[in-house]
């Protein structure tokens, strides 16, 4: 029994490796984030929520686009 629960956490192990090296390439062609993609850019995110809530996302791209422009600022690739 224990071969195949150790043969699992292989298959998650294997899985997540790819994503970490994409991450590392991505970051390495411009600057490293200082923050999580979560904690960057409250402010617009805050803003952008709201309009999509309240107006509807085709009613918010001006939102929406100074959100990704702030991202970009902080170091994401989006």
């Amino acid at each position: 029994m224990g071969s195949n629960s150790s043969k699992g956490v292989g298959v998650v192990e294997n899985a997540a490796a790819p994503a970490l090296k994409a991450t590392d390439a991505a970051s390495a062609g411009g600057d490293k984030p200082k923050c999580k993609a979560c904690c960057a850019c409250p402010e617009t995110k805050r803003a952008r929520d709201q309009c999509i809530v309240e107006n509807g996302e085709e009613n918010c791209t001006k939102l929406i686009e100074a959100h990704k422009q702030c991202m970009r600022d902080a170091g994401f690739n989006i």
